[in-house]
This record gives structure tokens, sequence and C-alpha cells, in this order.
């Protein structure tokens, strides 16, 4: 095979436009994820963590100091159904209240565990799950396709942003 610099720049090319597209791909799945309402959101992230989340387990805990989360989830577990989910609202739209603080102060990792955490409890029946008879919206049910159909780390990348932006950090300015 003969290599010129034409065959090397139609390869780099094709390798420019693919990374593009990839961020394309993880940049508009969060900018339509965080235009849903409150409850589609909390709902994409409850299917995509049931799901898929057997794939996502070792990424987010392996890479997380759990155990700084376990006091908030300890704290959730604790109060009714009805707070509980007035708790995932307000970590959604930032409200600030002790729980989304405490919330907020989390790393980055951590609340990527602490998201899959909660979807175990919510398995399990500790903490309050999506309605049987909750409806997806159709721009909910586009978001949790283009999430499944991303790569894997696109998949963590995507997560991690919109867990990371929810709740307040009470170290900000």
């Amino acid at each position: 095979m003969t290599f010129t610099s034409d065959s090397a720049s139609t390869r780099f090319s094709n390798a420019v436009n693919y990374s593009i597209q990839a961020v394309d791909a993880v940049t508009s799945t969060i900018t339509v994820f965080q235009n849903l309402s409150v409850d589609d959101q909390l709902a994409v992230l409850w299917y995509a963590y049931t799901e898929m989340g057997r794939s996502i387990t070792p990424a987010a805990t392996g890479a997380a100091r759990l155990q700084l989360a376990e006091g908030l989830l300890n704290q959730i577990k604790q109060i009714s159904h009805a707070e509980q989910l007035n708790f995932m609202r307000d970590l959604v739209a930032k409200k600030n209240t002790a729980l989304t603080r405490s919330y907020g102060i989390l790393s980055n990792n951590t609340k990527l565990a602490f998201w899959y955490e909660l979807s175990e409890l919510m398995v399990k029946g500790f903490v309050v799950p999506v309605p049987s008879d909750y409806k997806l919206s159709r721009d909910g049910g586009q978001v949790l396709e283009a999430i499944k159909e991303l790569d894997f780390g696109q998949q963590i990348t995507v997560l991690r942003k919109v867990v990371t932006e929810m709740g307040v950090d009470p170290l900000a300015d």
C-alpha cells in the first residue's frame, strides 16, 4: 500500500468528523434533556439507570466515594414518598434546601453513583418509584433513545453532566 498525504488527510478528516459528530450527539442530548419538564427528566434518569444501569454500575460506583453520599441516601429513605419526590424535583429545579445543598457538595462521580443507588432504592421500594402509569413525553422518549444509541463513554458523559448540574452548591458564590 502506498501512503500519500491525500490518504492520510482523508483518514484524519474522517476521524475529526467522527469526533465532532460524537461531541455533537452528547451536547445535543444534554441540551434536549435539560429542556424536558422536571418530571420527564426524573423519568429519563429512572429509565436510563434501570434499563442501562448494569453497564453504568462499575463506572459509577468504582470511581466514586459513595460513603460520602450514604448519609444523604439514609435521610432520603427516612422521609415519606411524597417528600422523596419533592426532593428529587427540587434537585432538578435547583431549589435551595438543606437536602439539595447536601447533594451539591458531592463530587461529580459521587453524584453519578448517588443516582444509581437512588434507582436501586426505588426498585427495592425504599424510595418512591416512577408511577407505573407514568407516560414519558415524546421528547423524553427521544432523549432516552438518544442516550441508548450513544456508546458507553458518551452515556456516562451525558449522565454525569446532567446529574452534576442538579442541586445547589453551598460553596458557590
